[in-house]
């Protein structure tokens, strides 16, 4: 069992953008920062349930199947579910549609706890006020055996690896800087000593960069 975590970053580190209108709620430069990734063929089927077979099909499309293959359970922060948009609906059942990508227990850490949603396709949303280590524990139970993945957002995965509980991190860096928002690495100096390092440059231009636990 593996705990994992994957995020799409700036040059200069951020994970987050700040530019979010009522005409565009997740901003332009969330277009940019992660565009490479949706256009993926595996993005595309797995998240937008395109099965036109269009898509692109390289680099960046084999670390998107790695992102979902052989995980078992998630943990996202409230705002990764969307919860900060509409905090007091109780109908509110998260930005990612009727059959959610998931298809796992997706455990999401908030302040005021709810009922659980039984959604489409296996996902099943749990709200919890819990530690990193708590909820992982909870995590770990349901998987069953398979991978845990830190889904994010940035602060939540930060704090995952502030408390070392994360075995792998992989970060694909798209080459724009966006000079504000939530940066990634933020008090995780010399993380990359308990790591082993690896690069991959897509055919994007995307940096892909893997940290995995030295054991």
């Amino acid at each position: 069992m593996t705990v994992r975590a994957d995020l799409n970053i700036s040059l200069d580190g951020y994970a987050t953008t700040t530019d979010q209108t009522s005409e565009h709620p997740f901003g332009l430069d969330w277009g940019r920062l992660v565009g490479d990734y949706t256009a993926t063929k595996t993005f595309r089927e797995r998240v937008l349930h395109d099965q036109s077979g269009e898509g692109t099909t390289g680099v960046d499309d084999r670390y998107a199947q790695a992102y979902f293959a052989k995980v078992g359970a998630e943990i996202m922060g409230a705002g990764m579910f969307g919860l900060h948009n509409f905090p007091d609906d109780p109908d509110w059942k998260g930005w990612w549609g009727e059959e959610p990508p998931f298809r796992v227990p997706v455990f999401v850490l908030t302040h005021v706890e709810r009922p659980p949603i039984v959604m489409a396709g296996g996902t099943t949303f749990e709200f919890l006020s819990a530690t990193p280590v708590d909820v992982l524990k909870r995590a770990q139970d349901a998987a069953g055996g398979a991978d845990v993945r830190i889904g994010g957002g940035a602060t939540v995965v930060r704090d995952f690896l502030k408390a070392g509980l994360i075995d792998q991190l992989h970060v694909a860096i798209t080459p724009i800087l966006l000079g504000r928002g939530i940066q990634l690495w933020d008090g995780l100096r010399e993380l990359e000593s308990g790591y082993a390092v690896g690069t991959e440059v897509a055919e994007s231009g995307i940096v892909h960069v893997t940290f995995r636990r030295m054991s």
